[in-house]
Parts: structure tokens; sequence; C-alpha cells
């Protein structure tokens, strides 16, 4: 007989038989694995599954959301059922040889109701009173890009200012001091109703209802070159209205370069109020950061040659473009592949494995690995401009261009006229280009003329000007 348990106290899942122990226990989900401490054999045995775990060297943290496969070797799962429970790190529960975990916030708050509760409450409150920021960034699923470098300088600026950080779960690391509040809970609403000032890289949700006294930074998160908001291909009068609704409720943009500045306040209709044109803050680890702890932390040897596959997502699609097998380009480039999805592809898709390869779509910075990067391989992704920040080579693999840049999308420039580096559009050209030592001298023209008018202020001071500009607005207080 086969039983289970949830042991609330260490937070662990517990699974018990009798006969001949197991070899090996597995959680498998599509963006961690954990395996189980087995103990006894003979008579009984005991699976002990921790729902927690460590990824890239940091702090051991509650599992992603999502469904996870329990496997156990010989073991027949099929008649175990855990009834949900709620724990500190995770919501927990068993239906065979499937695990649901999900973020720890009552059930009762995620009906209806409870959410109608949480929300007429929000919208109810005076708010706009604590000397506190709410971040948010990609819509919780990470604490990364422009706003936790503002975080950082703000931290180090007016380290008495309260920082609530957007998460969907507590698997979401947030920066040393802050505070997480899990997206629909009691705290995430309190906080946004109560924080002074809001930073959001992307655009604000669940019927945002600004309080007086409140403050909305928007920081983006690229510079464009595919066409954004109001520019995108299609009369859609809907559309129109929902991307004048949300910008309406900025009070601030950011942009990277004035190309951005002109784009971004004519696709956002975001006129009457200021733009910051101070470069991008996440970029500041560029300039000043250390990749070699960044590398250690991947897992990648001293020495070694670092290809980063980072497209961007599809309008057509919900998971990662798969122009890339990474196995093969590691072994045909003699390098460590890291394969970074977009933010939008994050809960669609499942983490690539193969000798050399290592996915990084779930790694908190970007910047970071752009750093650890030797060569970027991207398409139309803003990442392009962030990365030449570095300059080091870039490689187009566009296979899809004409579609993408005729039905998809479009294009504010010609990419085939301007980019730093070749484009190609199969993987056999991709290495060929790659190993062609004459590319970076054949693109230093380009590459120059990009960097100036893209990167002018990429100094790796973005995120102490911006936050300066905070406090000298009174936006918060030291």
């Amino acid at each position: 007989m086969t039983t289970a348990r949830i042991d609330e106290t260490a937070e662990t899942l517990v699974i018990a038989g009798a006969g001949v122990r197991p070899s090996a226990a597995e959680l498998i989900g599509p963006r961690a694995r954990v395996s189980a401490r087995i103990t006894g054999g003979g008579k009984t045995w005991k699976a002990t599954f921790p729902l927690r775990a460590s990824r890239w060297g940091g702090a051991e943290l509650p599992l992603p959301t999502g469904q996870y496969d329990v496997r156990i070797a010989d073991v027949d799962l099929d008649d175990l059922h855990v009834a949900p429970h709620v724990l500190s790190g995770v919501r927990v529960e068993l239906d065979g040889a499937t695990a649901r975990i999900a973020a720890p916030i009552d059930p009762v708050y995620e009906t209806v109701e409870g959410q109608a509760t949480l929300e007429g409450r929000y919208v109810a409150s005076a708010g706009g009173t604590e000397n506190a920021v709410f971040f948010e960034s990609f819509y919780g699923r990470s604490v990364g890009c422009n706003p936790r470098a503002i975080d950082r300088a703000l931290a180090a600026q007016a380290p008495d200012v309260v920082r609530y950080w957007s998460v969907v779960d507590l698997s979401v690391a947030v920066p040393e001091g802050a505070v997480a509040v899990v997206e629909g809970s009691p705290e995430w609403w309190r906080a946004r109703a109560s924080a002074r000032l809001l930073v959001v890289n992307d655009w604000l949700r669940r019927r945002f209802a600004r309080k007086p006294g409140q403050r909305v930074i928007q920081t983006w998160h690229g510079t464009p070159l595919k066409r954004l908001a109001l520019h995108r291909p299609g009369f859609d009068p809907r559309r129109m209205a929902a991307v004048i609704k949300e910008s309406r409720r900025w009070d601030v943009l950011l942009a990277q370069n004035t190309y951005s500045e002109r784009i971004l306040r004519k696709a956002y209709a975001f006129f009457g109020r200021p733009i910051w044109v101070e470069g991008y803050p996440r970029n500041d680890a560029l300039v000043t950061g250390d990749r070699t702890a960044i590398r250690a932390s991947l897992g990648i040897e001293e020495g070694e040659r670092v290809l980063l596959y980072a497209p961007t997502w599809r309008d057509d699609r919900t998971e990662m473009v798969d122009f890339v097998d990474a196995e093969k380009l590691a072994r045909q480039t003699d390098s460590v592949v890291l394969v970074r999805g977009h933010s939008r592809t994050l809960d669609a898709g499942r983490d690539r494995a193969g000798a050399r390869v290592v996915d990084v779509t779930g790694y908190p910075e970007t910047a970071q690995l752009l750093l650890a990067a030797d060569a970027l391989i991207t398409d139309y992704s803003s990442v392009m401009f962030d990365f030449s920040v570095t300059g080091k080579p870039m490689f187009f693999l566009v296979p899809d261009l004409a579609h993408y840049r005729g039905e998809l999308r479009g294009f504010y420039f010609d990419l085939a006229s301007r980019a730093p580096g070749p484009l190609v559009t199969t993987q056999d050209e991709l290495v060929a280009a790659l190993a062609d030592g004459t590319a970076e001298e054949a693109y230093a023209e380009r590459y120059a003329a990009w960097r100036a008018q893209f990167n002018p202020r990429d100094d790796g001071h973005a995120a102490d000007r911006v936050v300066a500009r905070i406090l000298d607005q009174g936006l918060v207080s030291r």
C-alpha cells in the first residue's frame, strides 16, 4: 500500500510505501525539478520531496507554480490523493501522479466573490499614503529589468522607503530588504493602494485605480524595432481604446534614447507628460558588472565560449520559437548555449535540456546573461539595443523575416540595412557566420553608428539619475 501526506512543518510532500526501496523519485515541473530523499527499505520506504529548490546558486525558494509529474521508480501512484494544503511558501495538492503547486493564497480569495471583495476594498481605500514604492516587472513573473535596477539605486539613496514587489508566487526572489506581495493576495491589494509611487515595466492590470497623491513611472522594457500599440498593423478600435486608457495611467515614461522617446510618445499617445531619456537602468550592469560570478552560477567553466540565444515572442504562438537546435549548435561551435525565452513564453514553455545547453528563461536578470555571453543570437528582440552596450558581436537568425515584418508586426526601420551583425536564415548559415573571423570588422562601422544612436546614455549611471529625479520631485521621501 502506498500513502501520501503533506508535512506542514517541514513543507514537504511525503509518499510512503511497502516493499523494495525505489531507486529514484522526482518531482518534475516545466521550470523546476527536485529529487526526493528516500529512506527505509525492506518492509517500508519513504520518499520525501522538498517543496523548495535553489536555482542559479541562490537561496532555496518555494517551487514555481504549475503542474508537476511525480515519478517514483516502479511505484503506481494512481490512487494517491492529497487535499490542498496552504503552506507559507506554496499551496500544494496531489491527484494521482500529478502534484499541483500554486501560490500560498487562501483559496477563499481566489473565488469570484473573494477577489471582488478585495478589489472593492482596494477601490474604496484612500491609499497613496505610505512612503513606499510598488514595483512590478513583466506582470510579476520576474524581478528584474529597469524596475530592479531602480530598486537597487533607491535602496542605496533612500533606505527608509518601503519597497514592495509584485510577484506571481514566492519562487520569484525579491531584492534584499524588499517585501514580496503575491498577486491577488490581500497584501498585494493593500500595497498597491497604499504606495505613493508605482514603478512598472508593462501594462497595469486588474483595474488599476489611482489614489490621490499616487504616481506611476512606466519604465517600459526595450527600445522598439517592431511596431507597438497604436502603430501595430490593422485597425482595431478596441485595442486603440485600451492603449489610450492604459497610457493615461502613467505620469512618467522612461526611454533609453531619443529614438525611443519619439516612438513611444506617438505609439502610446503619451502627450503633455514627461519622458525621461536617461538610458536604461537595467543596462548599468553591462558597464559596471563582473561576469565571473554570473558564469559560475550558470555552471560555465573558465575559458568556455558562451552563446546566448534570445528570440522575441510571436503574436501567433504561445511558446518560444524553435529555430535553433541548441544541443547541435553547442557541438557545431564548441560552445555553451544559453537559451532565453521571452517573458511571455515563460508559462507556456518547458526548460530545454541537452549537453552544454542551459535554459535560462527563468533566470531573473537578462542583463546578467548579456554580460556573461560572448555573442548574442537574436531576431527582432529589443535585447539587441541592450547588448550593443557591451560591444560584443551579434547575429540575427531571422527565417521568418518576411512574415514577421509584413504580417505580424512590421518594423520602424529596415533591419537588414542597419543591423550591426549578419542576418541569417538557417542554423548552418548561423554556424558559418559565427566561424567567420572577418564578421566583426565587416560590421564595425554599422555597430559604431548603432551605439551612437541607441546607447549614448547607457553609461552605468542611468538608475542613479532616475532615482535622483524621483527624490528631487518628491515622488517618495528620503
